[in-house]
């Protein structure tokens, strides 16, 4: 998230009180202010996501985002200082929310790995119905030429750690349950390829997101390689 500017104290001619119940008083609006600060922050993320997702990037100005969000184009820069800068921070934010989903369904303490590779594939699907919004933003910043670059610099290493983690769980399946013939690369891809294609196919046709056809399809390619594990969704 963008980091806000620091603003300078008055010039009082005085010595702030370093300790005792003054120090709580100069505090206190400090902290207030910075509170402000970030809901601020957070109320222009917000309202560039709800633009980014209904009309693309390309109608996107830091005017039509202070519009949006009913403050001042000069707020808007005070905060991010450039349109890149904002976007940045968007795709960073919701790079961070799908993180936290991820944590919380993949990487919670006494989970097997078929648990965890189960979780890896709610926190798709959820974040999906959870946040449409957002997965548009991401299809958005990922297909569009001009943000793609912001997008491989934040969005992509995401994606490929997750990928690889998925890979690793697979490969832990495969070997205690004794698996011997299960191509572990193709499966591994085959799963994000099936989370991107059904992210876009949602972007481009939203009554498409209330199905189970991600899960079902992925929970099948799961139960071919590893039917002993992994039970078809019906």
């Amino acid at each position: 998230m963008a980091q806000r500017k620091a603003i300078a104290a008055p010039e009082t001619g005085k010595v702030a009180v370093a300790a005792g119940r003054g120090s709580n008083i100069d505090t206190a609006p400090k902290d207030r202010r910075r509170e402000r600060g970030e809901a601020s922050v957070q109320r222009i993320i917000d309202a560039t996501i709800e633009l980014i997702a209904e009309e693309g990037l390309g109608s996107v100005t830091m005017q039509r985002i202070a519009q949006h969000v009913g403050s001042s184009n000069a707020l808007v820069v005070f905060h991010f200082g450039s349109k890149e800068n904002l976007f940045r921070a968007v795709l960073q934010y919701l790079s961070d929310q799908y993180d936290e989903l991820w944590v919380t369904l993949v990487r919670a303490p006494g989970l097997s790995p078929v648990e965890r590779l189960l979780g890896a594939v709610n926190c798709a699907q959820n974040f999906a119905r959870q946040h449409p919004k957002w997965v548009s933003v991401f299809v958005v910043f990922s297909s569009d030429r001009k943000s793609m670059q912001i997008y491989n610099e934040i969005g992509l290493p995401s994606d490929l750690a997750y990928t690889a983690e998925a890979r690793e769980l697979l490969i832990e399946i495969s070997r205690s349950g004794g698996y011997t013939d299960v191509d572990i690369d193709t499966l591994s891809e085959s799963l994000n390829y099936l989370v991107h294609g059904a992210w876009y196919w949602d972007h481009l046709n939203p009554r498409s997101r209330d199905t189970n056809v991600l899960r079902k399809t992925m929970l099948l390619l799961l139960h071919q390689a590893f039917p002993r594990h992994f039970e078809l969704m019906r």
